[in-house]
């Protein structure tokens, strides 16, 4: 199955702020998150990609854009279910207020049982997430072979519950799992399950580029993005 690039928008106007952005229209990079995203390009630069993926926000789609003009030809494509969680009455509200309400603390340490007024419930987030990316791993798969690599822009839970679900971690303990804004996260999908190369890396990204196996080399993995589902004993040697 395909490695998936997952890609947190930039930072927003809403960050810097500190409100609770979640579908709100009109929320954009500021001028730090523009910088992080004219950065990508070359972040990415050992990669090679056979498509990208976006939430329809247009924080995602800002911070996609300087890769795709890098890139003419790029196929490009949204997905409504990897769009931020629908937060509902919360949205647009202040942190710091929020942080009052009854429902915070269920949303920091029982979040599987949190819906927010008005908007979705963070297990229903989840779903969509799970979903989205187990079908565009097959996509990819079909249209571009097993080891592809794609790229896919979203927003903090909805990764950090990707993440969890790599891992086979329950998603209330999914907030112990931090992406900062534009960072990357990378998990390569096998057969029998996912391993998860990165997360929240805002470094050098050269050693995800795929590695050519030795000649005659026997199928014994030599790092966790190989494509097979056996774990490297001992951690792997990682990048040459």
């Amino acid at each position: 199955m395909p490695t998936l690039i997952l890609v947190r928008h930039g930072r927003s106007t809403a960050n810097t702020a500190g409100v609770l952005a979640g579908r709100t229209p009109g929320v954009l990079l500021d001028e730090r998150g523009t910088e992080q995203a004219a950065a990508l390009p070359a972040r990415l630069s050992a990669l090679a990609l056979a498509a990208a993926v976006t939430s329809p926000l247009e924080r995602c789609r800002q911070t996609l854009q300087p890769l795709v003009d890098a890139r003419p030809g790029l196929p490009v494509h949204t997905e409504e279910r990897i769009s931020e969680c629908d937060y509902g009455d919360w949205s647009g509200r202040k942190l710091a207020e929020l942080s009052d309400e009854p429902l915070m603390s269920v949303v920091q340490q029982h979040p599987s049982a949190a819906a927010f007024p008005g908007g979705e419930s963070m297990r229903a987030m989840q779903a969509r997430a799970v979903d989205a990316v187990r079908d565009w791993n097959d996509r990819i798969a079909a249209e571009h072979g097993e080891d592809a690599t794609y790229v896919m822009c979203s927003h903090g839970d909805i990764i950090k519950s990707l993440v969890a679900d790599a891992l086979g971690m329950h998603l209330d303990l999914f907030q112990r799992i931090h992406v900062d804004p534009c960072s990357v996260t990378a998990i390569r999908y096998t057969r029998l399950r996912p391993f998860l190369l990165r997360v929240g890396d805002t470094g050098d990204l050269t050693p995800l580029a795929p590695r050519e196996q030795p000649v005659g080399a026997d199928a014994v993995p030599s790092g966790a993005g190989d494509a097979t589902s056996d774990a490297a004993v001992g951690g792997g040697g990682g990048a040459p």
